[in-house]
């Protein structure tokens, strides 16, 4: 399984060059089962970055690209009356598909954007009185521009705590963008890609992941990084119960990938920044950086 890990990290350092954590991190959230918010400015390589995960996991890909007239139809699927079948028949939108791109998110309008909000939580939609199941595995990444950014909706928070992670890729530093530069087409390079994980082998490392041991100290530390989220001046909330067992999941799948079968509390904290800022920002962007810090500082792996 780790053998495999690698290969699939080395692949994608092979595509967005000089981002080995995002790269981990975004890994991380797809094994732990949570959903990734990518958000910077355009250009990046967030697209690139959500094709070549398809490509090596050799999962169902779709793309919906979210602009202001959007409509949630457009992302569920609906019924057309077909005169042979003299019913009502119902045809499925680009959600049901095993990899979500849902790009540029903030693009579209807040009920637009909530016509994803059970997909991602329950595996499933409700359309006209019917349930039905998604696709298994089920994963959505998301991009979005920074919100001062024109033609921008903010995502509630209900939204944004539906992602067990939000990465920043930023901007690549000299070497890799001279790299860049001087090589192929990144585009070109994801096509060729190889399927590395087979969808069997992936639910697989979700389930392993589940199983990934935490002592009752570890657990501690974790509880006491929730309570200390919710006692930060400015705040109206802290971290949810949610966020607590994403946080859990995270660390449990980061664990996993370096070969371990229990969780540490450095595996906790390097999953905490992905899977809190976006919770703690409430509106002050750039504040929650600091404040996330600020908590992995105060808060002591020991207890008092």
């Amino acid at each position: 399984m780790n053998k495999a890990i690698n290969q699939i990290v080395d692949q994608l350092n092979g595509i967005l060059l000089g981002k080995d954590q995002q790269v981990r991190l975004a890994l991380c959230s797809l094994f732990a089962g949570g959903h990734l918010l990518i958000e910077d400015i355009p250009g990046m390589g967030k697209t690139t970055l959500a094709h070549a995960l398809a490509h090596i996991m050799g999962l169902r890909y779709q793309r919906i690209q979210f602009t202001n007239d959007l409509l949630p139809a457009d992302v569920l699927g609906y019924s057309i009356y077909d005169k042979a079948a003299g019913s009502l028949v119902f045809h499925p939108g680009p959600i049901f598909a095993q990899l979500i791109l849902a790009d540029e998110i903030n693009r579209a309008s807040p009920r637009t954007q909530s016509a994803l909000l059970e997909a991602m939580e329950e595996r499933q939609v409700s359309i006209e009185g019917e349930t039905r199941p998604l696709p298994q595995p089920f994963f959505v990444i998301a991009t979005q521009n920074p919100i001062e950014q024109g033609g921008t909706f903010a995502l509630p928070e209900s939204q944004l705590d539906r992602f067990l992670m939000r990465l920043h890729l930023g901007y690549p530093d000299s070497r890799a963008e001279r790299q860049l530069l001087e090589g192929e087409d990144r585009r070109s390079m994801t096509q060729r890609l190889s399927t590395l994980l087979a969808e069997e082998q992936l639910t697989r490392i979700q389930q392993t992941v589940l199983q990934v041991s935490t002592s009752p100290a570890l657990l501690d530390y974790v509880q006491r990084l929730l309570e200390a989220s919710r006692n930060i001046p400015g705040l109206l909330y802290g971290l949810s119960p949610r966020a607590g067992l994403g946080l859990l999941r995270a660390a449990k799948a980061w664990a996993l990938m370096q070969g371990r079968d229990h969780v540490l509390p450095d595996d906790v904290q390097a999953v905490f920044a992905a899977v809190a800022e976006h919770r703690l920002e409430q509106g002050e962007s750039g504040k929650s950086q600091e404040r996330v810090q600020r908590l992995l500082a105060g808060v002591s792996v020991l207890g008092d």
